[in-house]
């Protein structure tokens, strides 16, 4: 039995739906091709890629309707999230986002330049600058997150809750097994 047919197999006793697949037919592929190799690490990580080709789109497109792009996006909901009268440095503001310091200057400047965000000095180190969100920027925020959230959960329906929060616990022990914690 193919690494595919055990996977369906597998599915049909739990319920879940035996549908096949993109990434069913490349498992396939390769396991008539190259059956002395265990191409099961394929069938999570050729997922999360698939995964992300079908979610960014959809994201984009609540993101553009907001008048954002995803990294806007990232950068303004950093700061809401950590409170709207919290100032944050660039250097936070990369930890947080995941993204170079490079690529925090032009999103700050790009933000700065549509009165989104506001840089000033601070006032104990006037060598570091400190980023908040302006009212503008608070407002636009909070009324991109709900279509944000509402778009993620129509992303996940085909699974339900208990699925939901097992995928969202393994996935959090591979990011941790990675060394992404905090």
């Amino acid at each position: 039995m193919t690494d595919a047919a055990a996977g369906r197999e597998a599915d049909a006793s739990t319920g879940a739906d035996a549908g096949t697949d993109h990434v069913d037919l490349v498992l396939e592929q390769w396991h008539e091709q190259r059956p002395d190799l265990d191409v099961s690490p394929m069938a999570v990580i050729g997922r999360l890629k698939r995964l992300t080709l079908l979610i960014e789109p959809v994201m984009k497109h609540t993101f553009a309707s907001h008048g954002l792009d995803p990294a806007s996006f990232d950068v303004l909901a950093t700061l809401r999230r950590n409170g709207p009268d919290r100032h944050l440095t660039p250097a936070e503001l990369m930890r947080s986002a995941m993204v170079t310091s490079g690529a925090v200057t032009q999103r700050l400047d790009r933000l700065q330049e549509r009165g989104l965000v506001t840089r000033r000095p601070s006032p104990t180190d006037g060598r570091v600058v400190q980023v908040a969100l302006t009212e503008k920027g608070l407002a636009l925020i909070e009324g991109a997150l709900p279509d944000h959230l509402a778009t993620e959960a129509g992303l996940l329906s085909a699974l339900p809750p208990a699925e939901l929060a097992h995928l969202a616990e393994s996935l959090k022990a591979l990011l941790l097994g990675l060394g992404d914690g905090c």
